[in-house]
């Protein structure tokens, strides 16, 4: 039997709530993380038309990029709209949860998908998040007992890397000391100069379990004072997560021709696509990012892109880019661009939860729920 507990565990993998930005409020909203599921939806918004969706199709766990309280409440009182959500959902037996920040920037994220829904290559970060800060930790231990010593640490986090784990180097040499006055040397005696054979152990360490790797360090290793160095390591960008995505097309096409082509990619809204620029222009290389991005037009500048695609630009933003020789812009409803991550996420849960012939069925939402409905 798969629990919600189950397929949220599979989610915080996929999309870590610690990624998040210290403003968003993901995670889950409401439900019992020890009931069965069978039936998901997803959905951008976890707005009332969605509710009850997934009320009608008897989901047990509605699955949104929105949040539903991203400032926060004292009330989730069935008379706010926010509170119907909250009870109708409860009353039918369906949890909510959101990822959304967290979704935004990793592999299989909501940028990734509207690159992919566009038919982009060669997709990186277009502006890549830097790797976890590492440090590398080398230690001089006695031969005899440099494997209690590398096993201590490794129980701490030390030598993972990607999925791998316990990954050291050892050289082995001497260590020359000699006690003085007040020592309590394990080897030797007070004044004496000694030899010993040792091992040099490095390893590398995520810097947030420093602390804890040089206690089990310490405290596994025989030396009244053991010899040891941290070095910190340069951060070095990971290309697999990061704001925004940029690719190729497969063949350059016209600003026109491709503005075409996103407007087939996304759903309808009646927002529809807008451009800045010359339609005749030749397009090739893309920058865009899910959702609000004006942020980084200067990234899409500075990378060379021909045109970038976002939400939700605002007037100055826009212009200034133009007039400093900026790519061509295309805008497009927020959540149509959001909603390519939806089907992506459809299929890694199917996948992840035994496939096509397992008992969760995992539904997506065509609701439009974009706020502006008509335009003349």
């Amino acid at each position: 039997m798969t629990t919600v507990r189950d397929v949220l565990a599979i989610l915080e993998d996929w999309y870590p709530p610690h990624q998040a930005d210290e403003w968003d409020r993901v995670g889950m909203i409401c439900g019992d993380p020890d009931e069965p599921v069978e039936r998901i939806l997803l959905a951008v918004d976890p707005v009332q038309a969605v509710a009850d969706q997934a009320v009608a199709e008897d989901a047990d766990l509605l699955i949104v990029h929105h949040p539903l309280f991203l400032r926060g409440t004292s009330s989730v009182a069935a008379s706010d709209p926010k509170g119907r959500v909250v009870h109708d959902l409860i009353r039918s037996g369906c949890a909510l949860y959101a990822a959304h920040t967290n979704a935004d920037a990793p592999a299989g994220g909501v940028s990734e998908s509207l690159a992919l829904a566009l038919g982009l290559q060669n997709i990186v970060p277009l502006e890549a998040d830097p790797f976890e800060p590492l440090d590398k930790v080398v230690v001089f231990v006695p031969a005899e007992v440099a494997e209690k010593v590398r096993n201590a640490m490794a129980e701490k986090g030390a030598g993972r890397i990607g999925n791998y784990d316990m990954a050291t180097f050892s050289s082995v040499g001497e260590g020359r000391f000699r006690p003085l006055e007040g020592a309590r040397p394990v080897i030797g005696q007070v004044g004496q100069l000694e030899v010993v054979d040792e091992v040099r152990i490095e390893t590398t360490v995520r810097r947030s379990l420093r602390d804890a790797v040089i206690t089990a360090m310490k405290n596994a290793h025989p030396y009244e004072v053991p010899a040891f160095d941290v070095i910190e390591l340069i951060a070095q960008p990971d290309e697999t997560r990061g704001s925004g995505r940029i690719g190729q097309l497969a063949e350059p096409m016209t600003l026109q021709a491709f503005a075409e082509k996103v407007n087939k990619a996304l759903p309808d809204t009646a927002h529809g696509v807008r451009v800045a620029g010359d339609p005749n222009q030749m397009v090739s290389t893309v920058a865009l990012c899910g959702g609000a991005g004006d942020f980084l037009l200067g990234r899409a500048k500075a990378v060379g892109a021909d045109v970038y695609l976002t939400s939700d630009l605002r007037h100055h933003p826009a212009s200034e880019s133009r007039e400093s020789g900026g790519p061509a812009l295309i805008d497009v409803a927020h959540w149509a661009a959001e909603w390519t991550w939806l089907p992506v996420l459809q299929q890694r849960l199917v996948s992840a939860l035994g496939g096509r012939d397992a008992n969760v069925v995992v539904h997506i939402s065509e609701i439009v729920t974009d706020p502006w409905t008509f335009r003349l």
